[in-house]
């Protein structure tokens, strides 16, 4: 899998993640197996990154029980969120977080959402000090919150952000991403299918002949290859909890990118549909 550097530090990072959200939040049973499949096909074909958080009900515990049974997880970079005000009650949080994920250090802890985020960046500033957290950021799943990503991103000093990015929702190619550039924060991408919809869009159409040049065989891999296409995403991280969808997704990490006028060619026709 291709890979990019996280800019606060230069270490690389895969840029085909997965995302826990509804997909994880699951009890015991025959399906953590497909949910140990899933991170089977990230690791085989050399992915790190998985994001989870508190608030995907039991997502934080099934990565954590799960991982330790799937080859490869010693590579793993785990990220999840705080997602609750107030000191206390995030120190708390975080400290349930690293008990359910099993971990004595977490890669990435970022504030979801925003929530009280100038309280919890102050424990992440010294979790980070004291070595439990290596990264830290903040995310948002909405276009609506732009604005205030683009405030804190300013006025902070973050490792990394996290925003929904996708070939039908491209708002954060206008000044988010630059934004991120210019003041050496990594983007994770989250929502790249747009919550499924993409796919809706186009049913029964056909891939078109061209698209096969940069190696997409699905439309999935073409949302993803669209989005890697701009040069300050760092990594994406589709959501789910099959591992044929996995397996097709992890993929778009390899072999050659489009260009920027073929990712422009991309958001075009689809468009066009």
């Amino acid at each position: 899998m291709l890979t990019r550097p996280i800019p606060s530090t230069g270490e690389q990072l895969p840029v085909i993640g997965i995302g826990t959200w509804q997909g994880f939040d699951i009890g015991r049973g025959a399906e953590r197996t497909a949910r140990r499949e899933v991170l089977a096909a990230l690791f085989e074909a050399g992915g790190t990154v998985i994001d989870t958080s508190p608030m995907y009900g039991r997502a934080e515990a099934v990565v954590g029980e799960e991982l330790p049974e799937t080859p490869g997880h010693e590579r793993a970079f785990v990220a999840t969120k705080v997602w609750t005000h107030g000191l206390r009650g995030g120190i708390r949080q975080m400290n349930d977080s690293m008990r359910l994920l099993g971990v004595d250090t977490i890669d990435l802890m970022q504030i979801h959402n925003l929530v009280d985020w100038r309280t919890q960046l102050e424990t992440l500033r010294a979790w980070q000090d004291e070595g439990r957290i290596r990264y830290v950021g903040i995310t948002h799943y909405t276009t609506s919150a732009f604005d205030d990503l683009e405030d804190v991103m300013r006025g902070e000093a973050l490792d990394f952000v996290q925003l929904p990015y996708s070939i039908g929702v491209t708002g954060a190619a206008e000044r988010l991403l630059p934004l991120a550039a210019d003041r050496g924060i990594a983007v994770m991408v989250n929502r790249p299918f747009d919550g499924g919809g993409l796919f809706a869009s186009v049913r029964g159409e056909a891939l078109p002949d061209w698209a096969r040049e940069t190696g997409c065989a699905s439309w999935g891999q073409y949302f993803l290859e669209f989005i890697l296409a701009h040069p300050a995403v760092t990594c994406v991280i589709p959501g789910t909890g099959n591992p044929d969808n996995a397996r097709a997704a992890v993929v778009a990490g390899s072999g050659r990118l489009p260009e920027e006028a073929e990712a422009r060619r991309m958001c075009e026709f689809w468009q066009r549909l």
